[in-house]
């Protein structure tokens, strides 16, 4: 399995080496962008597009995808961590970027990072019909139907208990949406036939709520500096998430529940004569994870 930050961050380097990088903006999007964290994005799409080599599609083909899509994911930490929001003061080890830069640069830096990754999905999309269908499964799993409706419905259920239905429907979008978008784009870029997609979507699904299981264990369990980033916050805050409706017995059954659903359908591509092994590493390093 490839180490997402020596494949990644050479592209995002290049992204920015393009940019004005005296303008302050510039420098925070930066300083939150290059923290390092898990990359489980691209790592992802990395993997995914390693199993579809056999439809004519390669990690190159999809390194500008990965990146457009780590660049979402940092816009939409560094928007998630303002005192609007989750108002939190540390994120992968140091000081949230509003707490470093300040709250209204902060706010250009995450847009400047969304903007930045719709640009590069526009110049990949020109490039013909099955990058436009990529591209567009990137923007609309971030948009209102994806990730930023999850967060919508994040804000409307502060303070608040919310039946278990709402919290799958909240965790589906705000943390699900963008995993779903790292696993299934190789698919647009290859010639498989459909059901592998309809598979790719499955596995995303389950692992995207054991992702996000998984965190709400941590906030309660792990240590804080390992972490990097508050832990406690979400009983701090009231919130609604799978360990405070489920228990946390229940929430780490309902985690390995999640990761043997990954695992049925991990079985099923590799029915089809798919080389899984990149995604059962990755399923795996969910499940253990302590950070």
């Amino acid at each position: 399995m490839i180490e997402a930050n020596e494949w990644i961050t050479p592209y995002l380097e290049e992204v920015f080496s393009k940019l004005d990088g005296e303008d302050i903006v510039v420098k925070a999007a930066g300083y939150s962008l290059f923290a390092g964290g898990k990359r489980m994005r691209p790592a992802l799409m990395h993997a995914s597009a390693v199993m579809l080599g056999k439809y004519g599609v390669t990690p190159e083909d999809i390194a500008m995808y990965a990146g457009a899509l780590e660049m979402i994911h940092t816009y939409s930490l560094i928007h998630d961590d303002l005192p609007s929001m989750d108002n939190d003061d540390l994120r992968r080890g140091r000081p949230t970027c509003h707490k470093a830069y300040g709250e209204s640069y902060a706010i250009l830096a995450g847009d400047m990072l969304l903007n930045t990754a719709h640009e590069v999905l526009l110049q990949l999309a020109v490039k013909g019909e099955k990058y436009a269908k990529a591209s567009y499964n990137v923007s609309s799993l971030a948009g209102i139907g994806g990730m930023i409706g999850g967060q919508s419905i994040d804000l409307s259920s502060e303070e608040k208990k919310i039946p278990l239905e709402l919290l799958y429907e909240l965790q589906k979008k705000k943390t699900g949406a963008l995993i779903e978008a790292a696993v299934t784009t190789p698919f647009f870029l290859s010639s498989a036939p459909d059901k592998i997609y309809d598979l790719l979507k499955e596995y995303a699904d389950h692992l995207g709520l054991a992702f996000q299981i998984k965190d709400d264990i941590l906030d309660v369990e792990a240590d804080q500096e390992k972490l990097g980033k508050s832990t406690g916050k979400d009983e701090r805050d009231d919130k609604s998430t799978f360990v405070t409706l489920l228990g946390l017995d229940e929430a780490k059954k309902k985690l390995n529940e999640e990761e043997d659903s990954c695992k049925r359908v991990l079985d099923c591509l590799r029915n089809d004569g798919l080389n899984v092994s990149d995604l059962e590493q990755l399923t795996i390093f969910n499940l253990k994870r302590d950070y």
